[in-house]
């Protein structure tokens, strides 16, 4: 059965605390339903929504350990001592909020620390990565490639996870990452790339508004693919 959903709904509205990935029953609902199909290793993935010890939302899994919700993108608003206040007009930075806060700016990563941070934390504590998901995409296409990056102790503590999609394009086609990447499997970056040698953030207003514009892009994007996976194939609910 196909469950129709509004690609445009922002998580936040459905959220006590202000942050979705911990308690919005309608994200999680979502979740369930469009991970839990078959995996690129020929397995079903199955997933029912639990509640963790601390009230959290979980997804349970019949391969890999409980799984949470995790914000995709930063908008960067308030955070770095307000470095990027005033950047943005006060529509384009709601905008951006609302946008990172749909479906399509949203994905599952293991929820339990294994021999450190989790994959979430990881990337939001290293200061190379500052929480961008192009970035964090890298790591990933590395660990497939068995390369080096500044995630890779993390990645490889949930290897067992990373598994069940074979290969990075098995990784990027379940999780509907295409427009992330090149026709190559490359990432297209919403910054300047040097091979995490120049800082994460962007480093001037234009910057900034370039981030945005692509980030919005990748969600509506994004978006689309999901309600289009959703109107041609079978989900279980």
């Amino acid at each position: 059965m196909t469950v129709p959903i509004d690609i445009d709904f922002d998580f936040r509205k459905d959220s006590k605390c202000g942050d979705p990935d911990v308690d919005s029953p309608k994200l999680y609902e979502i979740h369930k339903l469009l991970w839990s199909k078959d995996l690129p290793n020929g397995k079903k993935f199955t997933l029912e929504i639990k509640r963790g010890s601390s009230g959290r939302f979980l997804l349970k899994n019949n391969f890999t350990m409980n799984l949470s919700s995790d914000r995709m993108c930063p908008h960067f608003d308030g955070n770095y001592r307000n470095k990027f206040y005033g950047s943005l007009s006060d529509n384009e930075l709601e905008e951006l909020k609302h946008k990172v806060r749909t479906i399509g700016g949203h994905i599952v990563f293991p929820a339990h620390k294994k021999n450190g941070f989790t994959i979430n934390q990881a990337r939001g504590v290293n200061r190379i990565i500052c929480d961008r998901f192009d970035l964090t995409l890298e790591c990933i296409r590395r660990f497939y490639n068995n390369e080096e990056s500044p995630l890779t102790k993390t990645i490889t503590n949930y290897k067992d996870f990373f598994d069940l999609f074979v290969d990075f394009k098995g990784y990027v086609d379940f999780f509907h990452l295409q427009d992330f990447v090149d026709q190559n499997g490359q990432i297209e970056f919403s910054l300047p790339f040097d091979n995490f040698n120049r800082p994460p953030l962007p480093q001037t207003i234009n910057e900034y508004k370039k981030y945005m514009e692509h980030t919005l892009e990748l969600m509506n994007n994004r978006n689309k693919r999901i309600l289009k996976s959703l109107t041609s194939c079978q989900y279980d609910t």
